[in-house]
């Protein structure tokens, strides 16, 4: 459903318009209902169910990985990720290539668990212009029927603009201090402890070396949405074309899940997405660039514009850049998140662009911002929202009150939202670290997604 006015939208043609115009009516412009916080759907998981019997078992059938086998993990020459040209006939969600994998984790290689990398067909912001991205489906091997799993399509909290930086790489043997793949960790256990498949977009191709767009959302949606098309096309693993599927995305990877949500209805309608599930995801970048500009992260903050450029290539961010600003820049577009964003902690972002301005203000950002606002149209799937209750964390780098409208602006389009925040205070970090920590990764929210992954 359409859900807000005033904003030009990309026009579509033929009969996908004709049928939005059906399915999108105008919501009334009457004041939302204000949100109601609801904690009774999220719960703290316990430790024994993070290691359950099935987690347990593949560290106990897994072993270390050889200095050899860390080393291939490391390479930056993966030959899967060359990609075939493009005839611009293929179908979004094509899968190019499959390759099965051997899960290697911080020099570990567990046990009773399959992997598949994936190249697949996927389009840019337009939705028209055919792009190659590439992912990874991890798949527990726990005796469950292929035709009775479900899939949960992850976006982690990835906010890297170099290339081998992404989970296709992070999952076998890459990119090993990633905090994207450690704030995965508990999460896709408790998945895995309930025999869910998991597929995970690189949004782009991993093995490309120049800088990725994995903050440009429209762009992110798609390719989490064509990543699930061919995740089913994957006769090794044997989904149902119908699987039921939920979207789960955290911070950056939150943007993505969220704009596969809203475009689900006109994308990908055939896909049986029934649950989505956003924490902490940047609901607007212009505020998102003023709450973390001169925080702790100032670096992410520079990062998203870096990650944005390459779907909106008229930013050009290095004229507008001092030489400071253009090295650290430089730097960044080849840099994995972790360590290279953490480095520019507290920098006011201004003192990087000769205008002096903060980039929330840059007048050619702007467009790009508004693009990139969550909530122009409501989800068909439920949504449940549970991002930090308040700014009152240094975590807490996405305004609170965002968050709620987003949920606000949904409801109004009809989507059966829940809005379920965390409270990410200092004085539940020191009360309840264990809490505090595990709901930062989304970990309360997995009951709720079990719940309502069905079909």
């Amino acid at each position: 459903m359409r859900i807000r006015g005033g904003r030009s939208v990309r026009a579509l043609t033929g009969v996908t318009a004709v049928a939005s115009a059906l399915v999108t009516p105008t919501v009334a412009s009457a004041a939302p209902a204000p949100i109601v916080s609801d904690q009774s759907v999220v719960r703290t998981a316990g430790l024994d169910e993070v290691f359950g019997t099935y987690v347990v078992s593949t560290l106990t059938s897994g072993r270390l990985a050889t200095q050899a086998e860390m080393d291939a993990g490391m390479r930056t020459d993966e030959p899967f990720y060359d990609a075939p040209a493009l005839t611009g006939t293929e179908k979004p969600g094509t899968l190019l290539k499959v390759q099965p994998v051997e899960v290697l984790f911080s020099g570990v290689k567990p046990g009773k668990l399959d992997a598949y990398r994936i190249m697949f067909v996927t389009t840019g912001i337009d939705g028209v212009t055919p792009e190659i991205s590439t992912g990874i489906v991890l798949v527990p091997d726990d005796g469950t029927p292929a035709d009775q799993r479900r899939l949960i399509s992850y976006q982690e909290a990835n906010d890297s603009v170099g290339g081998y930086c992404h989970p296709s790489t992070q999952w076998t043997g890459g990119d090993p201090m990633d905090g994207a793949s450690w704030s995965a960790l508990g999460p896709l256990a408790l998945m895995f402890g309930k025999g869910y498949a998991v597929v995970i977009s690189d949004v782009g191709n991993n093995g490309d070396l120049s800088p990725h767009g994995v903050f440009a959302g429209r762009y992110a949606g798609h390719t989490q949405l064509d990543a699930i098309r061919a995740a089913t096309a994957v006769d090794e693993i044997g989904l149902r074309k119908d699987v039921p599927v939920g979207l789960f995305g955290i911070a950056g990877g939150g943007v993505g899940a969220a704009f596969a949500a809203e475009s689900h209805a006109e994308y990908a309608p055939e896909l049986n997405i029934t649950a989505t599930v956003l924490e902490g995801m940047v609901v607007d970048q212009r505020t998102f660039m003023r709450t973390a500009d001169g925080s702790v992260g100032s670096g992410f903050a520079f990062a998203a514009l870096l990650g944005l450029e390459p779907k909106y290539p008229e930013m050009r961010i290095d004229e507008k850049l001092t030489p400071v600003g253009k090295k650290v820049a430089d730097w960044y577009r080849t840099q994995c998140q972790t360590p290279a964003y953490f480095t520019a902690p507290f920098v006011p972002l201004r003192t990087l662009f000769t205008s002096g301005q903060s980039p929330a203000d840059i007048p050619e950002f702007q467009h790009v911002y508004d693009d990139n606002l969550l909530g122009d149209r409501a989800p068909r799937s439920k949504v449940l929202i549970a991002s930090c209750e308040k700014d009152d964390s240094p975590m807490s780098l996405v305004p609170a009150q965002d968050a709620r409208d987003l949920a606000a602006r949904y409801r109004a389009g009809g989507t059966d939202v829940t809005y379920a925040p965390s409270d990410c205070s200092m004085g539940r970090f020191f009360a309840d670290p264990y809490g505090w920590g595990t709901d930062l990764f989304g970990m309360q929210t997995i009951d709720w997604l079990s719940g309502n992954v069905t079909g």
